[in-house]
């Protein structure tokens, strides 16, 4: 690809995540608003027909975005593990993980029609949550506890977000994971 349609194509994404995370916003708000293409077009300063170029259909767009944001989330890891303390980090990339989720749940049918596709694997999504929070957990000798394997954690945040009642998600899910961090910070003298 040329120089500048990658600069496009890139111009895109961040736009529909853009969208994607005020969609988010509003539907904490009590609205269920839909992605809207002509939207995402005017946000990334382009014509409709080169978001279609670029992404033929909603979920080749919808993948993209996915794939970026999960990149990012993942990506902000290593850097947070090295400039904060690693039980603060952790809840900073959680709460990251939060608003990642939360713009997922916009997604609704088109995120369920791409797992079931294929297209986005739920075991490779588990495995780079995983990987990040190893980040974590390797920083935290002292702190947090060496006898937790990544992979619960993400079991254990993704429990959190499925479980929380609807009407208090966001704040019941906030609880939940501060529950997860003080039950992962490590005792020395255990009672």
């Amino acid at each position: 690809m040329r120089a500048d349609a990658v600069r496009k194509r890139e111009q895109i994404v961040v736009a529909a995540a853009g969208e994607l995370a005020d969609l988010a916003a509003a539907a904490r708000d009590g609205e269920a608003p839909k992605l809207s293409l002509d939207k995402v077009a005017a946000r990334a300063g382009v014509g409709v027909a080169t978001l279609y170029r670029h992404f033929p259909t909603r979920e080749a767009l919808l993948e993209a975005v996915y794939r970026t944001e999960l990149d990012r989330l993942c990506d902000a890891a290593p850097g947070l593990a090295a400039d904060h303390a690693p039980d603060e980090a952790l809840r900073a990339w959680m709460h990251r993980y939060l608003d990642w989720v939360d713009s997922k749940r916009v997604m609704g049918l088109d995120l369920r029609n791409m797992v079931a596709s294929g297209a986005i694997r739920q075991v490779e999504t588990r495995r780079r949550l995983a990987e990040a929070i190893q980040h974590f957990l390797d920083a935290g000798t002292g702190v947090l506890r060496d006898d937790v394997p990544a992979d619960d954690v993400v079991a254990a945040m993704a429990g959190a977000v499925l479980t929380a009642a609807p009407d208090q998600q966001r704040e019941q899910t906030e609880r939940l994971l501060d529950l997860l961090i003080a039950g992962l910070r490590h005792h020395p003298n255990p009672p």
